[in-house]
């Protein structure tokens, strides 16, 4: 099976079976280094007919405990733009592009550490699988390395998000800032991108409405 996105190279060889499935191959996946430091895969969540689907990078330190994604600080921040732009989560198919969580050390503490690009290609057969399952109408694309995933790595989030675009099939996809982003940042350059992304958030749920008729 070839998926046409979010690759700029198509994935040929597509992990078979449903979400369920998929998810426990996943677990045993061993294509990439990431599996041997962490905890648990970080597998998709949400229904196998959502129209939306929302795309992270990779997993955090809470979200490689939980196995879950978007869990701890980032997961409540992204649950506050959901819920003030009328959203509901169990509606939405939440995943990262990466599975696994990669970090270094500093004592007792593991700093989040940015996937290689051999890394998040090993990755992306999971990630083709999930799109060709769910098969969304929208993709929200949370953060650069997401974004790039779906529109190609020349794609700038500070420029392009907050803007639809068309893909392949006739998904449309937009780009915001990643809840960790947000909250990495202070003062009135947090507020603004807590602004940014509780707006693209809304522009989801007005077309989500659109499609709904």
């Amino acid at each position: 099976m070839e998926v046409d996105w979010p690759f700029a190279k198509p994935v040929r060889e597509v992990p078979a079976g449903g979400l369920p499935t998929l998810r426990r191959k996943a677990a045993e996946c061993r294509a990439c280094p990431l599996w041997r430091d962490a905890t648990h895969a970080v597998f998709g969540q949400g229904s196998s007919r959502a129209r939306v689907m929302l795309l992270g990078e990779q997993p955090g330190d809470r979200e490689d405990l939980a196995g879950k994604p978007f869990v701890g600080p980032a997961g409540r921040l992204l649950g506050e733009a959901l819920d003030a732009a009328g959203l509901q989560r169990r509606d939405l198919y939440v995943t990262n592009t990466v599975k696994h969580f990669k970090f270094e050390r500093r004592g007792k503490a593991r700093l989040h550490k940015r996937a290689n690009a051999a890394e998040q290609a090993a990755c992306r057969m999971w990630l083709a699988a999930e799109v060709d399952r769910v098969g969304p109408d929208l993709v929200v694309a949370l953060g650069a390395m997401a974004a790039q995933t779906v529109f190609g790595p020349g794609f700038g989030i500070v420029a392009g998000r907050g803007r639809w675009h068309e893909l392949p099939g006739g998904v449309r996809a937009i780009a915001s800032w990643h809840p960790s982003a947000v909250l990495r940042k202070r003062g009135r350059d947090r507020a603004l991108a807590r602004e940014d992304l509780h707006a693209d958030l809304r522009r989801v749920a007005a077309e989500l409405e659109h499609l709904r008729g």
